[in-house]
């Protein structure tokens, strides 16, 4: 009987202990799940490479709690990932393809996020005489000339352009010179940088590539080279397990006010690299 106040007194003491580690249990419970929480992306060389997502995701999170795991391919091979169910959103730059993947039912939507441009990039010197505003008639001059030009040559977004320009300037044949790598943006600009060769580059790889060696923008300011990015969500009723709300957010969140703030304040030396357009583009 002597005992019973003892453990009386204990009792009360044990409630004041747990109500007060409530709050950091929570804490923990909920940073846990926020770390649980992650997505994947499948996105362009062109927005990796250029250091965007590097600015772009901790934003993204700070703000959601969403972790984006960014799978780096050309946009034809993002878009083959999105139709395996492989990835959770997409983030490419083909609006045809992207119209097409929504078209057969393996994209949610397609939202517009920011735009730049295609450049063709090339030695100073310019042995085939391209330098200008029109790339048809630059890339008729590399093709006569037997330049060397570095082609993607991997069904991205910026090969689709490519080979669109050349479509336009009527070449089947597109001279000696031309070599595809199958590789992303900035193992094509070395290879130019390299070769002395010309590539057709977007001009956010271009701004933050370091290897210039004698490389220097030779045709620029077409309305041709304009360059469109777009993201979807890849549809659940081809992929159930489509991590649809976290998706979602992250497409929310981008062609919100402040996620369009967010990639406008992405610099290089003080030039912007995308501009934001989500309410504006088609």
């Amino acid at each position: 009987m002597k005992d019973a106040p003892i453990l009386g007194a204990r009792v009360p003491r044990l409630s004041r202990v747990v109500t007060r580690a409530l709050p950091a249990l929570l804490m923990i419970t909920t940073t846990a799940a926020h770390a649980q929480s992650t997505i994947v992306m499948a996105s362009t060389t062109s927005t990796e490479q250029s250091g965007l997502f590097s600015h772009l995701l901790p934003a993204f999170k700070q703000a959601s709690g969403i972790d984006i795991k960014v799978v780096a391919v050309g946009t034809g091979q993002a878009l083959d990932m999105g139709r395996r169910g492989d990835a959770d959103v997409l983030f490419v730059h083909d609006q045809a393809a992207e119209e097409k993947f929504i078209a057969e039912g393996y994209g949610v939507k397609r939202y517009p996020v920011m735009y730049n441009d295609f450049v063709l990039v090339g030695p100073a010197s310019d042995p085939a005489k391209v330098k200008g505003k029109d790339i048809v008639a630059a890339l008729k001059n590399v093709a006569a000339a037997n330049a060397e030009f570095v082609s993607r040559g991997d069904k991205s977004g910026t090969d689709a352009a490519e080979q669109r320009y050349w479509k336009q300037a009527g070449i089947d044949n597109k001279g000696t010179g031309y070599k595809a790598c199958g590789c992303g943006m900035g193992p094509a600009l070395n290879m130019a940088s390299s070769s002395g060769g010309y590539v057709l580059a977007d001009r956010g790889t271009w701004l933050s590539f370091k290897n210039r060696g004698d490389l220097a923008v030779l045709v620029e300011g077409d309305t041709r080279l304009f360059n469109q990015y777009g993201t979807m969500v890849v549809n659940p009723a081809k992929h159930p397990q489509t991590k649809v709300a976290d998706a979602q957010k992250f497409v929310d969140w981008i062609i919100s006010p402040a996620g369009q703030e967010t990639v406008a304040a992405y610099k290089i030396n003080g030039q912007q690299l995308f501009f934001p357009n989500a309410n504006t583009a088609k």
